[in-house]
């Protein structure tokens, strides 16, 4: 496989040598996008946003549903010299009134679905502000130019060369959900992002011949880097639908064929309970891979049982343009319940005490050191340096340990963590026993404040359609997988769990919900 130092770099190479490739089908529209076609659409858009008056190296955002446009957009804007600032779809104006102003956003892509939210926010904002940027309403699922053209021209493959473009050129501005206080923005270099998707291409051995389905919203860094930046340097084609949907996907994969499925946790789960009893069989899929949240060993294995397809769980992380744990591709080498192996970069855990540096099966904050660990936090020196420490290694802020075959296990959140009666108890031992249970579709454990404790445990549920269950079931059947101690005082059903973009739970703003209601344990 070819290395890229920038972007441009890739399309270049791609435009040239398999112009008519496919690079993005869309399964709703039917439309596809070639090489060539995505070269001609960021010269087109370089050339619109030049008579707008915005300068090479700005700031360029969209708030766009997966689709056609949205890919050409997000790649086109860094290939041509502008930094991408994607932006989330379930913000409210307020939250993305924030976001426009701390990135200094010139031009904003959106569609009318998203257009009234967009101008609510930008409404919101100081008018000398508001003033600077231009709302562009597009149709995300639009022909491309080179479409409306009768032929691709060899010439018109060719990127505009100017402004020069480096490794170390900005090429992408990612604001992280949280889980308390504004979001931060991961500035991340053209370097940044094809070391990330240059990793996982070679982790997966992907080749031209490889395509993805993928349902991850471009607004998120396993959407972009894994999903779409992946199969793109390696010259191969993604299937990009609007969003997931459980009763169209595996219709998805016998119409187009993917060699490789990406999904989250939540998917897989969604995709077992809307299966029937019988096992199935996609030849054409070689593997699904996991990551964004952690994967329950026993979804996992009932994934692969039903399916027939194997999973590759993965971590990833917006400060390092995703990708930093991943399992082997050889099956027999895979663990269940931790994201693998260092994934191009450097690992170790450390004291969250003092920052000693810890032996294999110590638990402390993971620290990560890489080619793709971000600039730093957009306008935020101060957060850079809390973050950035000791010549480049980056505090995640997740607690987790190596085991003996340098295997990374990851636990928690430093700021999730439950401390009852002194004792550290991780939030997902006690989702995954949950899960155990049969009436279970989704559950999420949170600390709680507790006289006697100082912390105790409440747990949210999410039944499985028409499955019955009340709370003292589960607190039986967490006596006997968990033991008295760990075993939830609280147990709430819900309809549905707070979660960011990629499908992790958020867990302090379930412990928020809880403040704001009453505290008797609810039956069903």
């Amino acid at each position: 496989m070819n290395r890229f130092a920038t972007l441009r770099d890739a399309l270049q190479h791609h435009a040239v040598n398999q112009p008519d490739a496919l690079f993005v089908l869309s399964p709703e529209t039917g439309r596809t996008m070639s090489y060539a076609a995505l070269a001609a659409e960021t010269n087109d858009l370089a050339k619109r946003l030049a008579k707008w008056g915005v300068a090479p190296g700005s700031h360029v955002g969209f708030l766009l549903h997966n689709g056609y446009q949205t890919a050409a957009i997000f790649i086109g804007t860094m290939a041509a010299g502008y930094v991408s600032v994607p932006l989330n779809l379930l913000s409210q104006p307020t939250q993305l009134a924030y976001v426009l102003t701390h990135s200094k956003v010139r031009v904003v892509f959106t569609s009318t679905h998203y257009e009234s939210t967009l101008r609510a926010a930008v409404a919101l904002l100081a008018p000398d502000v508001a003033a600077t940027i231009r709302v562009e309403v597009i149709d995300s699922d639009a022909p491309s130019v080179a479409e409306e053209a009768a032929n691709v021209v060899p010439a018109a493959n060719a990127i505009a060369a100017e402004p020069l473009l480096q490794s170390g050129s900005p090429a992408l501005l990612m604001y992280t959900s949280g889980t308390t206080g504004q979001p931060k923005g991961a500035l991340l270099t053209h370097g940044n992002v094809t070391h990330a998707a240059q990793n996982v291409a070679a982790w997966h051995g992907l080749t031209a011949q490889d395509r993805v389905l993928s349902s991850l919203p471009l607004y998120h860094i396993n959407g972009q880097c894994v999903a779409t930046l992946a199969p793109f340097v390696s010259g191969g084609s993604i299937v990009a639908p609007h969003k997931f949907s459980a009763s169209s996907w595996w219709g998805w994969v016998d119409s187009f064929h993917p060699t490789w499925i990406n999904v989250v946790p939540t998917i897989i789960a969604y995709l077992l309970n809307a299966a029937d009893g019988k096992a199935s069989h996609y030849p054409s899929v070689r593997f699904a891979r996991s990551a964004s949240a952690p994967l329950p060993p026993e979804q996992h294995k009932a994934f692969e049982q039903r399916f027939n397809i194997g999973v590759i769980e993965a971590m990833g992380m917006t400060e390092c343009a995703s990708v930093v744990f991943c399992n082997p591709q050889n099956p027999s080498e895979r663990k269940y319940g931790t994201p693998g192996l260092p994934c191009g970069v450097e690992a170790r855990v450390a004291s969250t005490d003092d920052g000693r540096v810890l032996k294999d099966n110590a638990s402390g904050e993971l620290q990560l050191r890489g080619d793709n660990v971000m600039l730093g936090y957009f306008n935020d020196p101060e957060k850079t340096r809390e973050a950035l420490i000791d010549g480049g290694w980056l505090r995640t802020g997740d607690i987790g340990h190596r085991d003996s075959d340098g295997f990374y296990l990851v636990t928690g959140r430093i700021k999730e963590l439950i401390i009852k009666g002194g004792e550290n108890i991780a939030p997902r031992e006690i989702d995954e026993a949950l899960l155990l249970h049969p009436a279970v579709l989704e559950a999420a454990a949170v600390g709680v404040p507790d006289v006697n404790y100082g912390q105790d445990i409440l747990a949210a549920i999410i039944l499985k359609p028409d499955a019955q269950c009340s709370a003292d079931e589960l607190r039986e059947h967490c006596l006997l997988h968990l033991g008295k101690f760990k075993t939830p005082k609280e147990f709430r059903f819900v309809q549905e769990l707070p979660k960011g973009p990629s499908g992790k739970v958020q867990r302090l703003k379930l412990l928020e919900s809880w403040q704001d209601t009453p505290h008797e344990p609810e039956h069903n």
